[in-house]
């Protein structure tokens, strides 16, 4: 039996929900990214981004293109970037509004008057 396209889509939310791969797929935007690139940007252990890159790779969303001894990595398809940006635009336009908020609340609980007059 097939899972309900909503599970699966929450496995793959799931995947993305880690910084160090979310950080990688940022690197990826632009083009290929050798491993030693990547661990010089994201500055974590080798065994560490070796494993987030595994998932990233298991999960069809990254590839890696071996060129003698380098190893590089690359984003599968379009789409991936696509949904980084989506999700940068949804992120300013929560921030956006949260900010908003906050210049409302500071701007009603700030006293027009003195609460002790000075005589």
């Amino acid at each position: 039996m097939q899972a309900p396209l909503y599970q699966v889509k929450a496995e793959f939310f799931r995947m993305l929900g880690h910084p160090v791969r979310i950080r990688v797929l940022e690197l990826l935007q632009d083009g290929p990214v050798s491993v030693r690139d990547l661990l010089a940007d994201i500055e974590i252990e080798p065994s560490s981004l070796s494993q987030q890159l595994a998932v990233l790779r298991r999960s069809g969303i990254v590839v890696s293109i071996r060129e003698g001894s380098t190893v590089r990595y690359a984003l599968a398809g379009g789409d991936v970037a696509d949904l980084l940006r989506a999700a940068r635009r949804i992120l300013t336009e929560l921030l956006t509004g949260r900010n908003q908020l906050l210049a409302e609340l500071q701007q009603i609980d700030a006293p027009s008057e003195p609460l002790h007059p000075t005589r």
